[in-house]
């Protein structure tokens, strides 16, 4: 391994012992006492060991062996993006990118299903029907898709759920409630509805912005590390007043000069390598010394 190689604070670390004769192929294997660099070092060559086919089976495996699969992966998200040279180096990016899409995904999957498995007590009178597995309550449902934003998620949720009470054994049906499977298609008739009204609005919205065309990306041609320090300097280095030259959070200057600039070779930037850049911890991404473009002296 790399001398720059960067581990990620893993609460959750279960390993497997070589003489057990494990034939699990996502299994991670060491034999020593389990340190959490080491532990990472072996997650690191688990990922290039394996096809990029096989990263969500490993995925499901790794986060069924912790008891906090969200946790476990936001660090290895982390381990990821902090050992980002390796992939580089490698010249593996699409495995980087390809890693990071489906631990967003993965993530989302286990949000939905901790939502959907909540045992919380809730009142008789609110379930529609129960089956041997589970009950259906659309008051339940509700309360989800009114903490959602997108709508195609809503549509999603109510789909899956719709079809998840056609499909059960019904053991019971409240009399009193219209049928859970009925409530949830006149909901998403009426996001549908929403959705044609907003639409409607909007064509008939008058607008100054109708031939708008997004302005061409200016390109530097200095190294990408240099040109975000720029930015960096400018952000928590240099004082006007007692305030910073340029005010705004990591994630909005890196919006900016994402959506602003290309690089030396006309390609775009990847907004997690320039956010990386904006950290102040990460100043091993940054330009030495001797490569840096100071433009303190400019001023």
């Amino acid at each position: 391994m790399e001398q720059n190689f960067q581990t990620a604070s893993f609460l959750e670390m279960v390993v497997t012992h070589s003489a057990k004769n494990s034939n699990h192929d996502f299994d991670i294997i060491l034999d020593k006492k389990v340190t959490v660099h080491d532990y990472c070092t072996a997650l690191i060559n688990k990922v290039f060991e394996l096809h990029q086919s096989d990263y969500p089976i490993f995925l499901n495996y790794q986060t069924s062996l912790v008891k906090e699969p969200i946790v476990w992966l936001n660090r290895f998200e982390e381990l990821i993006s902090n050992n980002e040279d390796l992939f580089t180096n490698k010249r593996a990016l699409c495995r980087y990118n390809k890693l990071f899409n489906l631990i967003e995904s993965k993530r989302k999957e286990v949000q939905f299903s901790s939502v959907k498995d909540d045992k919380q007590t809730i009142a008789k009178r609110f379930i529609n029907a129960e089956s041997e597995d589970r009950h259906f309550s659309f008051c339940e449902v509700k309360k989800q898709i009114d903490s959602l934003d997108d709508d195609n998620e809503k549509i999603l949720l109510l789909t899956k759920e719709k079809h998840e009470y056609r499909q059960a054994n019904i053991e019971f049906i409240n009399q009193k409630l219209p049928l859970f499977d009925v409530q949830c298609s006149k909901e998403i008739k009426q996001i549908y509805e929403l959705q044609s009204i907003k639409s409607s609005i909007e064509k008939f919205r008058p607008t100054t912005a109708s031939n708008f065309t997004p302005p061409t990306k200016l390109q530097f041609n200095c190294n990408v590390n240099q040109f975000v320090d720029i930015f960096y300097q400018m952000s928590r280095e240099i004082m006007v007043e007692g305030k910073p030259m340029v005010e705004g959070n990591i994630n909005d200057i890196a919006e900016m000069i994402v959506n602003t600039f290309i690089d030396k070779e006309g390609k775009e930037l990847s907004p997690l390598s320039v956010k990386t850049i904006l950290q102040p911890s990460r100043e091993d991404k940054r330009p030495n010394t001797n490569k840096r473009i100071d433009i303190s002296k400019l001023l």
